[in-house]
């Protein structure tokens, strides 16, 4: 990738950004290993408190006939029931069942520690740098919970796969957890129309059921062609993304200082465990950076970009994404 140096005044901050021949959306950042979290990021529910230890999966008999599931419900479904439903912010998963046992499974992509820590940064008074908690990871474990899935989203077989092919997904999934480590909220582009630039895409449970789905297809599954699959995705609007640079460049001894305090300003309103009075400013401070200044700041494979916001700023959609043919 070719980039030249330039220079921008973004908003009282002078920025030192490259330019180039960037591609667009920027490609997901994969890496060699899974690093063990830090310490310091806690969840408030256990991940994968069921699954099985080191994210093994059981192998199938070649010969085994399993059936391939869709699995949607409403996101926090166990805690707020259809509440979110309504928004249709939605969770995706697969389920499994062999023919031969008789079992079922359940496989699906989310975070260790939460959406919110996921999406913005901790501010820790000792550390100049925003603290990230985003790790995301698959969780496979035995069962499939009916209730969960049926009560006011999906449980329907989309798929029917012998258990070789199902020992080869096995596998692909594991080294894709392995490599895939961050989850990524926001999917951005320049404007709601269909053929607009993306400049981002999401890393999320939608995702990560959409490639396994494609892996089934190159394995040589073959999908029911009448089962609709839509998938929620939160969207912001924004004009070409300028490039700010890590946290090294950004923050620390040599670090650009103004443009580290609006960083920490802009991620400032979205701190947890807030009052209800400081919820209100919150409020009219995101509102004030986000609508009226237009502005917003991207962490995306480890690296901040300035998003110039356009209208309408922010959406959720529920899009349908067809089931992969042959």
């Amino acid at each position: 990738m070719t980039r030249a140096v330039l220079t921008l005044v973004l908003i009282g901050v002078s920025v030192c950004i490259v330019a180039g021949s960037q591609v667009w959306p920027v490609p997901y950042r994969r890496f060699d290993h899974r690093p063990k979290p830090d310490p310091y990021c806690q969840a408030q529910f256990t991940f994968c408190p069921t699954g099985y230890v080191n994210g093994s999966i059981p192998l199938m008999k070649d010969e085994d006939i399993i059936e391939v599931f869709r699995l949607q419900a409403p996101v926090w479904e166990f805690k707020y029931g259809d509440l979110l439903g309504h928004f249709k912010i939605m969770h995706d998963a697969i389920g499994f069942k062999s023919s031969l046992t008789g079992k079922n499974y359940t496989a699906e992509w989310y975070e260790l520690f939460q959406l919110g820590n996921c999406t913005f940064p901790h501010l820790r008074l000792d550390v100049e740098e925003p603290f990230w908690c985003n790790q995301g990871a698959a969780c496979f474990f035995e069962g499939i919970d009916d209730e969960h899935w049926r009560s006011f989203g999906t449980l329907v077989p989309v798929a029917t796969i012998s258990g070789s092919m199902f020992n080869q997904l096995a596998k692909w999934i594991k080294e894709d957890n392995n490599t895939g480590i961050y989850y990524e909220t926001w999917t951005v582009k320049e404007s709601m129309a269909p053929n607009s630039t993306l400049w981002f895409d999401s890393y999320d449970c939608s995702k990560f059921v959409l490639r396994t789905y494609q892996k089934l297809s190159e394995l040589g599954a073959t999908f029911k062609k009448r089962v609709q699959t839509n998938y929620t995705r939160l969207f912001l609007y924004s004009g070409e993304p300028v490039y700010l640079g890590n946290a090294s460049s950004i923050f620390g001894q040599h670090g650009n200082k103004s443009l580290a305090t609006e960083i920490h300003k802009f991620y400032f309103p979205y701190r947890p465990h807030q009052s209800f009075k400081e919820l209100i400013l919150s409020i009219m401070d995101i509102y004030g950076k986000s609508v009226l200044l237009k502005t917003f700041y991207l962490f995306y494979n480890f690296e901040y970009w300035y998003l110039p916001l356009k209208p309408p700023y922010i959406t959720i959609t529920y899009e349908e994404i067809p089931l992969p043919s042959r």
